[in-house]
């Protein structure tokens, strides 16, 4: 399940470095100024910004897209293919912001999205979605839209994501929806720690997507996975503040996709509700999650720094007294380390229905301030081996 971490890190550079290399063979550049844009920051430049995909997407040679510097404001943007070409690269060297009023674009559900497109890559660039409206809109009570992704990819491949920041979403900052061979690298993702449903990134059905060497702190997930994501790869990232990296939640659904052949490596928490969670709904349903390794997490005062949850039930509507019906299997936590900023530092409840099983816990050193942490385990089997504090509910391996 897990390959060579040095392998899979030459195999990316090398990836990355073609890429680029491809891109810029014989490309042809479209400015989006020279094509009407205004970076005062009061003109709307979505017109231009079309314009621009419409000549790179149709043009047969790589191209290459460029944003100079200024602060552009852009309404809802729907970059379309399929293209003539697969490689388009777009490089930002200014901010893009969106409508101050969060209602131009609060009902669209994403503001900048990318569907059924391959070789598309970003280089840099600063997205403001203004957000901070809609977050007190929705504190209010009032009756407000639901808010829009920042960013989106939908039914892509080979997308590489390279340098971006995201600053205040309405809701998700970016998502990678059905898409296959997509990297992340180099991003940071900034949004309040009181901001509604602000994840950081978001995969769903999705496979090969690798997402490294980035900073999330926001107001919820820092990378949250759902349901049909395969062979994910995260690493090096710094979570905080934010809810950690969740799996989940799964099994809403009765026929629903499982979670598969996930690695999360080198990654610290600071400041958050969760460190590695897996999160499932408490009612029928055939999904899964199995073949996961979390290793060289660093804990920083986390309330709940491993944990599985398969009793999730907001609101206590629609599945009281149910038994959640994901099945989570071979799931192993190794060199975890760190505070925790409770008592509870390993909470494992599963299913009454289909218990944990296969969980290894390998050289975990989690601490509680001066007092001895806990772990607790219902409906879960597993093994233990190392180091292990607190002393593990499984038998030793």
């Amino acid at each position: 399940m897990v390959q060579p971490m040095t392998s899979h890190l030459l195999t990316l550079v090398l990836f990355i470095f073609l890429f680029h290399i491809h891109s810029l063979a014989t490309a042809a550049t479209y400015n989006v100024a020279t094509l009407g844009a205004k970076g005062d920051g009061l003109s709307d430049s979505t017109k231009p910004f079309l314009s621009a995909w419409a000549s790179a997407c149709g043009s047969v040679q790589p191209a290459t897209i460029y944003v100079p510097p200024g602060r552009y404001l852009l309404g809802k943007a729907v970059f379309s293919g399929p293209c003539r070409n697969n490689a388009i690269n777009i490089r930002i060297d200014g901010t893009l912001i969106a409508p101050s009023d969060f209602r131009v674009i609060g009902n669209g559900a994403n503001w900048i999205v990318f569907v059924h497109v391959s070789g598309v890559s970003i280089h840099g660039g600063t997205l403001d979605a203004q957000g901070t409206g809609l977050w007190a809109c929705k504190a209010s009570g009032k009756n407000c839209p639901i808010g829009a992704t920042t960013l989106q990819f939908s039914n892509s491949d080979q997308i590489l994501v390279s340098g971006l920041t995201s600053l205040n979403s309405q809701m998700f900052h970016i998502v990678i929806n059905g898409c296959t061979n997509v990297t992340v690298h180099g991003a940071k993702v900034l949004a309040p720690t009181d901001s509604p449903n602000t994840d950081g990134i978001h995969v769903s059905k999705s496979s090969g997507v690798t997402i490294l060497n980035s900073k999330i702190g926001t107001g919820d997930d820092c990378i949250s996975i759902s349901p049909g994501t395969t062979h994910l790869w995260i690493e090096n990232i710094a979570c905080g503040p934010g809810h950690g990296i969740s799996i989940g939640s799964l099994g809403k659904e009765f026929q629903e996709d499982g979670v598969q052949n996930v690695t999360v490596s080198k990654v610290t928490f600071t400041n958050t509700d969760n460190g590695v969670r897996i999160k499932t709904w408490a009612k029928s349903s055939n999904a899964f999650v199995r073949g996961v390794l979390y290793q060289n997490a660093t804990m920083v005062n986390v309330k709940n720094p491993i944990i599985i949850d398969q009793n999730y039930c907001p609101d206590h509507k629609n599945c009281p007294s149910q038994a959640s019906g994901v099945k989570i299997s071979d799931v192993t936590y190794q060199d975890i380390h760190g505070s925790s900023a409770t008592e509870l530092a390993i909470k494992f409840d599963c299913s009454t229905k289909y218990p944990c099983s296969g969980l290894i816990l390998e050289d975990i050193n989690l601490t509680y301030g001066d007092k001895a942490a806990e772990a607790s385990c219902v409906n879960a089997n597993g093994i233990a081996s190392g180091l292990i504090k607190p002393t593990s509910c499984f038998n030793r391996g």
